[in-house]
């Protein structure tokens, strides 16, 4: 029903392009390589003098130095040519606790675990100004020049603009794949910029934070999230992107200090999420790695006992995280004290659990039960998932907060964002965690994507991307035309819910392929749009952490009939109109959401489209985020000004900066081979875990309510009443229930709701 050839930016011909050469910048990160590797020499000599064989190894493979080059040709967003750019690309279809900074090595104390996975935050700045920003501003003005005068010679856009072509050129470059020199891309050498990245943030954190739970790359300090020795978040946090990346030293020392320094028998209260997405989900995510591909960043090992190292604190993590359950409801509470295993409600929110981290632990939770037999991990994680579908919220949508002791909804704030994203990812990854052994959870990914479609999807005006709107007040209520950047988890993960991972070739060769399915795929290709285009949109080429819409009026829903006549409109449209960046959330963090997306979509469509723009958004990072002295990369303050002055710094380097993002563009630029998606789920902090078959042991171990055929909970009769219940329909499992014509059409408003860095 929709134009399924949109193309937002008219990019194909750019991803078919000539392979960009690496950056005039080149000697950035060449010079910061270099101090990094002398930091590390040092460092090791000095970890050499304690007796550390590990560390010794480390220092010999270190001292063979690290060679991080810059990529060349990054768009110049100044340049007076980018109007031209435009035009053709034209028309579309809290942390709880005080910061304590510390010097070095020294100590520090805090009250808890950050949120900052699923709900926004803010850091101080720093106005701290690198001296090689000058340099750049001669080279890109040499740039400039350049990049004139081969548009204008019609080198890169073409001879003539789609303008000038017609509008009909403008639009059919989509879905023509990326032909010409794009196969002549050498993307494991692109690859190996990625790595050359990882390795140059690990060694800045080696030398000033080690064993702290946050770096501070301008401030060049460390800091403790739960005294006295902390949990090494980073630490465990990589664990498993350095076996993917084969980084035996780095992993040699990240082993040994888990194996001597790493305790949880500590009486402070951490996030019941957070600490199972990273932590246990990294400990587990490494032992599945090192166990199943040995001769993956193979380490030394000191016996037999240390072979169990990662599942032993694994397991541990785990038993302490059980008493978080221990609710009314059985679903848990937002903290939880690892000595005393005590449940603790939540500080904010009105002591409201978030939807999101409550439902988002069970693939973690039921892979421990898988490798050690222990039912009870199993059991309380799929409790969870029983309180929340017995609420038999409307169209398998639902609010962003949940009473713990209750197990019962607060408000009816509804959206894909910030504490709710996760919800929906784990619904589809835990039907195939286990090998589509329990459809339960693939009726309720289905039951949720009817719900999406019909009340959540809309039209940006006047360029048309599908926006992932809010329904703040209900789905009855004004709509939001706001996505957060964690929303763009959703294109991947609707391309993952329609193959199962296989390429989609795979999955209509060996399955029937529905209507459903080709609808799906369209929606997961025009999101992606969206959410690249919130890249493109800024001057730096990066994203804001929230991006609102212009819209239709009254709104211009996906199911409306009238989205199938899309294609006609104003190809002279400024696409950028239709984003709009408010300056309370233009800061990047460096979240990983788009490029996991991109990952998943070039797996699945096999589209190198995908990889390209995920090597210019690699560009970018490594442009406006690596910051001086080759002391990492760090999240900035504004992505709509480019120089430092006004971009700023926030002086944090994220834990999953190292976990997810590099981990997910070192994937993308992969070949299929490396963990392919029919054999893994990722979870939700990008750690991979096996998919298992259940066995005998275990089971789903609930059911859903009745509903009638089109998903509402039947009404249970009174005692008095006639027992009457209308006759339940149990669809197929890859059956869609026919949604409605969506009756909201509404005015929206432009009213700033809830911020949760607030």
């Amino acid at each position: 029903m929709n134009n399924l050839n949109r193309d937002p930016f008219n990019l194909r011909r750019s991803a078919a392009g000539p392979s960009p050469a690496l950056s005039p910048l080149q000697s950035l990160l060449q010079n910061s390589a270099a101090r990094a590797v002398d930091i590390s020499r040092d460092f090791s000599r000095q970890v050499a003098e304690q007796g550390k064989q590990a560390l010794e190894q480390g220092k010999q493979a270190l001292e063979q130095g690290m060679s991080f080059s810059m990529p060349r040709n990054v768009p110049n967003f100044q340049d007076p040519a980018r109007g031209y750019e435009d035009r053709a690309w034209s028309g579309s279809g809290s942390s709880r606790f005080p910061s304590v900074s510390i010097g070095g090595h020294g100590a520090a104390s805090s009250k808890g675990l950050p949120m900052y996975k699923d709900k926004p935050y803010n850091y101080a700045a720093s106005g701290r100004r690198p001296g090689w920003f000058r340099k750049r501003r001669l080279l890109a003005l040499v740039g400039l020049v350049i990049l004139g005068w081969v548009w204008w010679q019609g080198a890169l856009f073409g001879a003539r603009s789609p303008a000038e072509k017609g509008f009909e050129a403008a639009w059919k470059f989509w879905g023509k794949g990326t032909g010409g020199s794009g196969g002549d891309v050498d993307w494991l050498e692109r690859r190996e910029r990625v790595k050359d990245a990882f390795k140059l943030s690990w060694a800045a954190y080696e030398q000033y934070a080690w064993g702290y739970d946050e770096y501070k790359p301008i401030s060049k300090v460390g800091r403790q999230m739960v005294p006295p020795n902390g949990f090494g978040w980073i630490i465990v946090d990589s664990l498993d992107t350095m076996m993917l990346m084969n980084l035996t030293t780095e992993l040699a020392h990240a082993r040994e200090w888990i194996s001597t320094s790493l305790s949880y028998d500590v009486d402070h209260d951490v996030n019941t999420f957070e600490t199972t997405i990273r932590m246990l989900g990294g400990l587990l995510a490494a032992h599945y790695l090192s166990t199943e591909f040995p001769d993956m960043a193979p380490v030394p090992t000191s016996g037999k006992k240390n072979e169990d190292l990662y599942l032993e604190k694994a397991t541990d993590l785990a038993d302490r995280l059980l008493g978080a359950y221990e609710s009314g409801s059985g679903v848990p509470w937002a903290s939880v004290n690892l000595k005393t295993m005590k449940g603790i409600q939540s500080h904010t929110d009105g002591g409201a659990s978030s939807t999101a981290e409550a439902t988002s632990l069970q693939l973690e939770m039921k892979y421990l039960a898988q490798l050690t037999g222990e039912t009870v991990y199993w059991h309380k994680a799929e409790k969870v998932m029983q309180v929340v579908d017995d609420n038999g919220r409307r169209d398998g949508l639902l609010p962003i907060f949940i009473n713990a002791d209750r197990g019962e909804f607060r408000g009816e704030n509804i959206r894909l964002g910030s504490r709710g994203d996760s919800y929906y990812e784990y619904l589809i990854k835990q039907y195939l965690q286990t090998e589509g052994k329990e459809p339960i959870y693939l009726q309720m990914w289905n039951q949720a994507m009817t719900g999406i479609r019909k009340h959540l999807l809309t039209y940006s005006s006047p360029s048309d991307f599908l926006v992932l709107a809010e329904r703040p007040s209900g789905l009855d209520q004004a709509m939001e035309p706001k996505m957060d950047h964690l929303a763009c988890f959703m294109p991947g993960t609707i391309a993952l819910g329609v193959t199962g991972g296989d390429t989609v070739a795979r999955a209509q060769k060996d399955r029937k392929w529905l209507q459903k399915d080709d609808e799906e795929m369209h929606i997961a290709k025009e999101l992606m749009k969206t959410c690249w285009g919130m890249y493109r949109a800024t001057a730096t080429g990066l994203a804001p952490e929230i991006a609102y819409f212009n819209i239709h009026d009254p709104p211009l829903m996906y199911e409306d009939p009238a989205a199938a006549e899309l294609e006609i409109r104003d190809p002279e449209a400024s696409w950028k109109q239709d984003y709009i960046i408010k300056p309370a959330d233009t800061h990047n963090l460096q979240r990983p959401e788009t490029v996991e997306s991109l990952f998943y979509m070039w797996r699945i469509t096999g589209d190198e489209m995908y990889r390209h723009w995920g090597w210019e958004m690699f560009q970018s990072f490594v442009n406006y985020t690596a910051v001086g002295d080759g002391a990492g990369f760090s999240s900035i303050r504004d992505v709509t000004k480019t120089s430092e002055e006004g971009h700023g710094w926030r002086d944090n380097m994220e834990s999953f900066w190292l976990a997810e993002t590099l981990k997910y563009f070192y994937l993308l630029f992969s070949p299929d081979d490396l963990l392919p998606l029919n054999k893994v789920v990722f979870n939700t902090e990008a750690h991979p875990l096996p998919r298992f078959d259940m066995g005998r042991k275990f089971t789903t171990g609930w059911q859903r309510k009745p509903r009638d055929p089109d998903g509402n909970l039947l009404k249970v009769p009174k005692q008095d009443e006639p027992q009457k219940m209308v006759p339940l329909k149990r669809p197929d499992p890859w059956e869609v229930t026919p949604v409605e014509k969506s009756k909201d059409s509404s005015e929206t408003t432009d009213k700033n709701t809830e911020k949760d860095e607030a």
